[in-house]
């Protein structure tokens, strides 16, 4: 899957939580089952990616402030 056809990081969460009700349910259907967990592994992979890649952005910005509030 290229970067164009993954969920943005709201869609992602959002599946994930249609997924997670899906398992919650007393009529789970278990043929199903390991395809759902299968899922959720990849979309909470790519949330964590997400996160991470923001909060690598979020520190060189405050970094490139703190260096220029300094010279």
């Amino acid at each position: 899957m290229s970067d164009h056809d993954q969920p943005g990081y709201a869609d992602a969460l959002d599946e994930l939580d249609t997924i997670l009700r899906e398992l919650e349910g007393s009529d789970v259907d278990v043929d199903r089952l390991s395809e759902r967990v299968e899922r959720a592994s990849v979309l909470i992979a790519l949330c964590r990616d997400k996160i991470n890649a923001a909060d690598i952005s979020i520190r060189q910005v405050t970094a490139d402030l703190d260096a220029a509030t300094d010279t």
